[in-house]
């Protein structure tokens, strides 16, 4: 195992490796922006270094300041955690220059997957059934001859990233041709690179996923799915394992398919393989993420496996220690993910300092945080600041711990969507299971509706104060012998209590 790890990466996920480097007894190294100087991830790790102003382009996504602080850090492996560098394979092979381990899949996997039409001539050629779309490098009027080839609705996309960066909806020619030059600017502001394509939408959908694990001696088995189709504009917000709609049947068959995607593409580490989902339960590829996803504490929970931790067995040169017949599910998990955006006002990103944090804990409950009472919230990054995952039994036991510990909950200072999540766990559709992509378009007006049960943040850190005055000042009667008496003391104050 490695002696040291450097986390090239911020936030919570950065916090979540450098746990589990922690507990395989591996020193850890941050690096960090500007803006970020005092983030729980520089505390969390043995050792920091700065690497640039607060713009990622100036820090998170310099290639030669994150190697030269590796370098100078003694550090033999470097983990992109998620975003930024974690799928450019310019990364992998600068680090393997360097001399230092890479922990994710090799560098030619991650441009046989990275490349989106190449992913999936990959994926078909090995078997897999794909969405129908277009070819990259295409001009605009070639993109137009090819929609009308595929046929709207389609996908706009962008070909070298995720996470709905680049990504347009578009209906008819008019809207194609509107849509091509927004998604074009956003694909290269995101990714450095305006390529595009078209995929054939699929309407009503479901976004299923499957984690999958590889290592260096061709061993490849799956983890079970996970549904990710409650999103707003692309991004994922609620994720759930096992999905409510894949039976044990069709978790075989999507398994399959997710192994064969990867042996097609020598896959190493872990990653996942996308599907689309259609009313009829007919499954397609779509893409495959190169990296850990942000959702994978739902699998872990359900499967019982640290994926973090087999990553860094992985890329230090070991087998898998587990064959397909070991992997077994149990129970059910629920993902949050908790951000500082209003859902009262369009979702927008709320900046400022946390004054109070309250994380919820007990039986079944996790959280993955990068914050702090007294942190704060910039616009530089992703609003995302924390995820609160729960594992239940039963799917209905998972969602009432989920509501619990929403409602555990206290984030004081900005707004989050901690009462989004709960309008989202109080629905009908969503409690039975029977929703898709749309849910959230389809039901924004209620889930975005106030209500006076979610206590705006001035008013809770008032009543909050108030109450911490009041638990210092109660007190209690004091006997003092069979007589009694009027001595008084705090509460708690017992001889040997402190």
């Amino acid at each position: 195992m490695f002696k040291r790890v450097l986390i090239a990466n911020r936030g919570e996920i950065a916090v979540r490796i450098i746990r589990a480097c922690y507990e395989l007894g591996v020193e850890t190294v941050a690096v960090y922006s500007e803006a970020d100087r005092n983030a729980l991830h520089v505390r969390r790790a043995h050792l920091a270094y700065p690497i640039g102003p607060a713009p990622s382009r100036d820090s998170y996504l310099r290639i030669d300041r994150i190697i030269d602080a590796a370098i100078k850090s003694g550090a033999e492996a470097i983990h992109p955690g998620y975003g930024f560098l974690s799928e450019k394979a310019q990364f992998a092979r600068a680090c393997a220059e360097a001399g230092i381990t890479f922990i994710g899949p090799s560098p030619d996997a991650i441009e046989a997957m990275g490349d989106k039409i190449n992913a999936r001539k990959t994926a078909r050629d090995a078997g897999v059934p794909t969405v129908p779309g277009s070819a990259l490098g295409l001009s605009d009027s070639e993109i137009e001859a090819e929609a009308e080839r595929i046929g709207f609705p389609i996908l706009i996309k962008a070909a070298s990233g995720g996470g709905g960066k680049g990504m347009r909806a578009v209906n008819d020619v008019e809207e194609l041709r509107r849509g091509l030059p927004s998604a074009r600017r956003e694909a290269l502001t995101a990714f450095g690179d305006d390529t595009v394509y078209l995929e054939r939408m699929i309407t009503p959908a479901r976004h299923i996923e499957i984690q999958v694990l590889g290592d260096d001696f061709g061993n490849v088995i799956h983890l079970g799915e996970r549904e990710c189709s409650i999103q707003r504009r692309h991004q994922k917000l609620i994720e759930e394992s096992p999905s409510p709609l894949v039976d044990d049947e069709m978790r075989a068959r999507m398994g399959e398919m997710a192994v064969r995607a990867a042996r097609a593409a020598n896959y190493n580490n872990a990653g996942t393989i996308e599907f689309i989902v259609d009313k009829h339960r007919n499954f397609y590829f779509l893409e495959m993420n190169t990296r850990l996803q942000v959702e994978h504490p739902v699998t872990e929970l359900v499967y019982g496996i640290d994926i973090v931790k087999e990553q860094l067995r992985i890329a230090s040169g070991r087998r898998l220690r587990y064959k397909q017949e070991d992997i077994k599910p149990n129970g059910a998990a629920i993902e949050c993910r908790i951000a500082a955006e209003d859902p009262y006002n369009n979702f927008l990103p709320s900046i400022g300092r946390i004054s109070t944090l309250t994380e919820p804990t007990g039986p079944g409950v996790r959280v993955e945080s990068g914050i702090f009472a007294g942190f704060e919230m910039s616009l530089y990054y992703d609003p995302m600041m924390a995820k609160l995952i729960v594992w239940g039994e039963t799917r209905a036991d998972a969602i009432m711990r989920m509501k619990r510990a929403l409602r555990e909950y206290r984030i004081v200072g900005i707004k989050t969507n901690i009462p989004f999540h709960m309008r989202v766990l109080e629905n009908t559709p969503f409690l039975g299971g029977q929703y898709d992509t749309s849910f959230i378009e389809e039901n924004n007006e209620n889930l975005s509706a106030r209500r006076e049960a979610f206590i705006e943040p001035a008013v809770a850190a008032a009543v909050l104060q108030h109450h911490q005055r009041r638990q210092k000042a109660i007190v209690m009667p004091a006997s003092d012998g069979p007589g009694g008496g009027n001595t008084w003391r705090h509460a708690g104050r017992r001889s040997g209590m402190r």
